[in-house]
């Protein structure tokens, strides 16, 4: 058995109503106890707590417990069991006993806590809480275990059992903890899946000694999915998903799903760059015929995979391009509502920013917002996209009023936000800063992060470029940002040179490194936008574009290089070096995310 002592740091009490005392003398009482005064201090701690026992209390046992006063500790905690009715307790006067030494009365203390368990399931997961912060696991792990043999299993506590097993060694059991169930309920399967994660880490020994759990369980209970769920999800955790595609077939085989499972199965296949599998998936759920229930939903989502794999494509030809028209156009011949959804969306975008076909992509686009039974909030982002691509063919008053025309509809919603923001950036390209500036003050308060965010910088840019009186460099930039969202990457380029050759060392040159960057991003050239990010961070690390440089970095490394230790150094760079970074939350996902990658 691991007993431990619970040594709660001394916290700064604020006491009130309390009257011959005040506040230094609590403090001074401190004072005392830091230079093992003990005696003086001991005199101010009992008065204190003869006139607010709850007040001092934990303060006070503390104190008594560290100068090893273990009788007055003693008393003072069966003193306190005399005012309240409080079974945490036993942990207190348990952890005294220890220290004296006298181990056979602390067991005792501690198992009287543990005869408080009566099948409550809030009461014991405030003592099992008590006992971990004690740092006594196996008495926690015990209060688990009889409130679960009381109600007949364990499920209500697998997640803090199972972390509780693993912390004392025992991985099989925790396995087991994190898999027992109600017979044919599938319960928490991603909280499962998490922890799971969490313990398995990237041992091999442990990821087959949980495949094999699993297998016991899939046996025992055939028809349950939770089951199945997991061992599916193992497999593409150790990157196995021809065996993850063959249990998909099998389950929905032997359950006549019509196609669920493998449709969860493409999803998770096309999120995670395995496209072969998805395809596969989707055929699938196709081959079972056009009167099934998931068949025009896998149609959607099969073109929806092939424009992503496109997309992700550093060589893909106009060829590629050609093929994919011809299934987007027959799906759409054949369910024309479809202009009205995603679909509709992303065959103007492949039109647009692939075949290069921009009057093409209004057709597409007008086609889906001119029918009458498409939803509101479905306009309303065609119609965003839509005036993205006047802007594209140079049509600048039909993107302005488009926008416009979303910013009335959705006046008080982030897409109304958005249609402002792209009309802000508009006016940027015109050179008309004034008014944009006008905009981006508003929109720095957004609804939206992202859109704040994006304000924010745009308004710091004009601002820190428009205080003195020449305005060519920033109309200049602008122009070329202008060119860069019409895919009119060799003008920006040279617009850009002409800026740095006229005026070298002009401030706008760490943003004209990061439009640089993103001309290299659009082209697959990895390299060398991590050489633009790598100035950015050295020249101008202090700057409003710091930390974007550093997770543009890390990103690159994580999603297009593919190297994790590389991601996680620039990941823990921005956490360090930008602390307040917008960006830190999702380092610190995506660092959790590499430090649990399973490998194959």
């Amino acid at each position: 058995m691991k007993i431990a002592i619970r040594l709660i740091p001394v916290i700064l009490l604020v006491f009130s109503g309390i009257s011959g005392f005040s506040q230094g003398t609590i403090t001074q009482a401190r004072q005392y106890a830091s230079e093992k005064n003990y005696d003086k201090a001991n005199e101010i701690y009992v008065a204190y707590y003869g006139l607010s026992p709850d007040s001092v209390y934990t303060e006070y046992i503390n104190f008594l417990v560290i100068s090893k006063r273990y009788t007055e500790a003693e008393k003072l905690v069966e003193k306190q069991m005399t005012l309240r009715d409080n079974p945490l307790l036993h942990i207190d006067l348990g952890d005294v006993y220890f220290l004296e030494g006298r181990y056979d009365k602390a067991t005792t203390q501690f198992t009287m806590l543990l005869d408080r368990v009566n099948g409550d399931v809030l009461l014991t997961e405030k003592i099992a809480k008590a006992f971990v912060d004690a740092g006594l696991e196996d008495y926690a792990i015990e209060a688990y275990e009889r409130t679960g043999r009381m109600m007949g299993g364990n499920f209500y506590f697998n997640g803090p059992l199972a972390k509780l097993y693993a912390r004392c060694g025992n991985l099989d059991m925790a396995i087991d903890a994190l898999l027992t169930t109600i017979p044919g309920l599938q319960i928490n399967v991603e909280n499962v899946k998490s922890i799971l994660l969490e313990l398995l880490m990237n041992d091999p020994e442990k990821i087959r000694k949980a495949q094999k759990a699993i297998l016991v369980k899939l046996s025992q209970q055939p028809e349950n999915p939770y089951y199945n769920d997991l061992l599916t999800w193992i497999f593409t955790q150790k990157n196995d998903w021809d065996q993850a595609l063959i249990q998909i077939e099998a389950l929905d085989e032997r359950n006549k799903e019509t196609g669920k499972s493998l449709m969860d199965l493409a999803r998770t296949a096309t999120n995670a760059k395995q496209y072969e599998t998805a395809e596969k998936a989707f055929e699938d759920i196709l081959n079972k015929g056009k009167d099934q229930p998931y068949y025009i939903m896998a149609r959607s989502e099969q073109l929806t995979t092939a424009f992503t794999e496109l997309m992700n494509n550093t060589a893909w030809t106009q060829e590629d391009v050609k093929k994919l028209e011809v299934k987007y156009d027959s799906f759409l011949a054949e369910y024309p509502k479809h202009y009205t959804m995603k679909t509709g969306s992303e065959y103007a975008m492949l039109e647009a920013q692939y075949g290069n076909n921009v009057s093409k992509a209004i057709d597409i686009l007008n086609k889906g917002i001119e029918d009458p039974d498409v939803r509101r909030e479905m306009k309303g982002n065609l119609k965003l996209q839509l005036g993205d691509y006047y802007l594209l063919t140079g049509r600048l008053w039909d993107a302005s009023l488009t926008y416009s025309q979303v910013d009335k509809e959705f006046k008080q919603d982030p897409m109304g936000e958005d249609a402002r923001f792209r009309n802000a950036k508009l006016a940027y390209y015109r050179g008309d800063f004034d008014w944009a500036q006008r905009q981006l003050s508003i929109l720095k308060s957004a609804t939206s992060e992202l859109i704040a965010n994006d304000a924010l910088y745009l308004s710091v840019l004009i601002t820190e470029n428009v205080e003195d009186s020449n305005l060519v460099p920033l109309q200049r930039f602008a122009n070329a940002d202008l060119l860069l969202f019409q895919n009119r990457d060799k003008e920006a380029e040279t617009l850009l040179d002409s800026i740095n050759a006229a005026y070298p060392k002009h401030p706008l040159n760490d943003d004209i490194l990061m439009l640089r960057a993103n001309i290299a991003l659009k082209h697959h050239e990895f390299d060398k936008a991590l050489g633009y990010l790598k100035s950015i961070y050295e020249l101008y690390k202090e700057d409003v574009l710091g930390d974007d440089a550093v997770y543009k970095m890390a990103e690159i490394y994580q999603n297009d290089l593919h190297q994790p230790e590389q991601a996680r150094h620039y990941y823990e760079q921005l956490i360090i070096d930008y602390p307040g970074s917008t960006y830190v939350q999702s380092a610190r996902k995506k660092l959790y995310e590499l430090n649990n990658a399973i490998s194959p």
